[in-house]
Parts: C-alpha cells; structure tokens; sequence
C-alpha cells in the first residue's frame, strides 16, 4: 500500500506512530458537530474491518485524518457496490489555513484508485450548513447529483467523485 504525495501533503495509512499527535488533535466545538475527533473514529474502525483510517500529513506530521469505508458505509448513500465511503475527514484546527485540506483532497482520487484499484466512485455526506466543507469537497471535483439524506445534525448533502 502506498503513500501518495503532493509537496508538502501526503496521505499515509494510520500507524500506530501516528497515535500521539493524533491525540492532541484540536477541533472547536463548531466543526466538532460535523465530524469525529481521530481517536473516536479510530476507536470505531478497530472494530469494524469495512473501516480503513488514513492520515493526512504536513510535512511528516500528522495534520489531519479520515476514514474510508466499505459498503456497509456506502449503502446508505449509493448503491454503486464499486464505491467507497469518505467519512469523518478533518484537518486540526490548529493547523487550518495552509491549504492542507485542499490539497489532501485533491490527493484522494490517486491514493484510493492505487490502494483500491475495485473503487470507481468516492461518495461523501456533508451537512448542508457546513460551507467551507463543500467548498473544499467541489473544489476537489466532487459533484452534488441532487442525493440527499438525514444526518445526526440534520440533512446531509450527498456528493460523488469518479474515480
């Protein structure tokens, strides 16, 4: 499995050396309602194979973290078998502002079709009030194909990338 790179951004599957920054992981309250912190989504994928967790790293160091996810994630918004699941993605908001997330983004297609060369869609959920989400999410060249559905914080806009 590899690790794909763009300058100072690079995408890595969780290792345990990653575990310390990963639990200093700062995010306020106000992104807290649409996302998980690292160490609860990680706690999640222990036990749940279909959960592959990555992080996102600035300059070696972690700065960010999501979670791709199986079928079992995907259902609930596509019935594309070949799809995989983008959920509980975040950059430390200490951290926020150097163009991590676009960049982590822009990164994604490469890293899934070499580390799950079946895949040919990544699907997201984001909740309709978290603009900047979307923005970073289309900037990256996903698509709103008008699919909605409910979420723990209400509804969710559903977005899709061709891989």
């Amino acid at each position: 499995m590899a690790t794909v790179q763009k300058e100072k951004i690079s995408l890595d599957f969780y290792k345990f050396k990653y575990k310390e920054k990963l639990e200093e992981y700062y995010l306020p309250e106000e992104q807290q309602k649409y996302t998980s912190l690292p160490a609860d989504a990680l706690a999640i994928c222990e036990t749940d194979s279909e959960r592959t967790p990555v992080v996102i790293l600035y300059n070696q160091t972690p700065a960010g973290f999501f979670v791709l996810h199986g079928w079992e994630g995907v259902k609930s918004y596509s019935d594309n078998r070949n799809a995989i699941l983008l959920r509980a993605y975040s950059v430390n908001a200490n951290l926020q502002g150097k163009g991590i997330a676009t960049q982590s983004i822009q990164l994604l297609p490469s890293f899934v079709k070499e580390n799950f060369p079946d895949k040919n869609e990544i699907v997201l959920g984001v909740n309709h009030l978290n603009k900047r989400a979307q923005c970073v999410y289309q900037s990256g060249g996903f698509k709103d194909k008008g699919i909605r559905a409910m979420g723990k914080n209400g509804e969710l806009y559903i977005l899709h990338l061709e891989l």
